[in-house]
């Protein structure tokens, strides 16, 4: 149950995960993408008349697109209820689930009951989870200016596919979305579904800018070489500060906002580069001022 696991940030020192082919296995990682989805000519000329274009905007699922951090406070509240237990109104249970069991739930003759209670709270969760009609705040206008601007957008999460698609049509975001990277997936970490979001997006991980809210989040986008924007909520800004930009609502967003995060070094930011070291100095020339 992803709700009890805590998954792995992923992608450090160029760790990748493995696609299957009819030729058999082929390991894909970060350089290994950023170097095979290369822009072509067509595209190059097509990008440089039109640079949004060339971006690719993933979305994470938790407390990005959907407010899930009210949907747990909820469904506790609900557990509490039925199990007539009290918990406090803000901080202990947004940490992991299996603490705010033990803490509030479970004494030490209980524990028999672990697994009864991990049971009721997930189907408590996903019940009001799929449920929900309204994305967060802001969201469905930013969407709407990417979509104009043709900036191929997707969205990550643990949940399976079927219910997911069921919550995007019921929150009215299908159409912004052209990718999606869902549990049948089977990615083992928040940076692999982030590369697997850029490969069905047909961008390099290095022109991709994820949208997370959580500062593991921002460090996965980071092992891709991809740019981060957090949005502040679950996390105080101060947690977040390693992403390049830091916002409390969509509504603070524009699409140059997107352009000036590539802007300072061309098409080219955060490329692998070769470095070149001259073995021998430059021959001087000779001008009629030195003469």
């Amino acid at each position: 149950n992803k709700l009890f696991v805590e998954e792995t940030i992923g992608a450090e020192y160029g760790e990748g995960f493995e696609t299957f082919r009819t030729d058999g296995p082929l390991k894909v990682d970060v350089d290994y993408l950023n170097e095979k989805l290369q822009d072509g000519f067509l595209h190059r000329i097509r990008y440089a008349m039109k640079p949004d274009e060339a971006y690719g905007l993933i979305f994470s699922w938790d407390n990005v697109v959907a407010g899930t951090r009210a949907v747990k406070r909820k469904a506790w509240e609900q557990l509490a209820s039925e199990e007539g237990k009290d918990i406090p109104k803000e901080g202990d249970i947004y940490t992991s689930a299996d603490y705010v069991l033990h803490k509030f739930f479970l004494s030490d003759k209980e524990e028999n009951e672990l697994n009864r209670l991990k049971l009721r709270f997930s189907q408590i969760y996903y019940d009001n989870l799929l449920r929900l009609a309204k994305p967060i705040d802001g969201l469905k206008d930013w969407l709407e200016a990417v979509y104009t601007a043709r900036i191929p957008c997707a969205v990550v999460s643990s949940l399976d596919r079927r219910n997911m698609l069921k919550v995007l049509e019921r929150m009215g975001l299908s159409k912004y979305f052209q990718a999606i990277v869902t549990e049948e997936d089977g990615m083992e970490s928040i940076a692999h579904r982030f590369l697997s979001a850029a490969v069905k997006l047909d961008r390099k991980p290095s022109k991709c800018v994820v949208f997370e809210d959580d500062p593991r989040g921002v460090t996965a986008a980071h092992n891709c070489t991809m740019m981060a924007v957090a949005l502040i909520g679950a996390h105080p800004a101060y947690d977040l500060g390693q992403a390049e930009i830091t916002v409390a609502n969509f509504s603070e967003l524009s699409v140059i906002n997107l352009r000036r995060l590539f802007a300072n070094n061309g098409s080219s930011f955060m490329d692998l580069q070769r470095q070149f070291i001259e073995t021998t100095p430059p021959k001087r020339k000779l001008t009629i001022d030195t003469i």
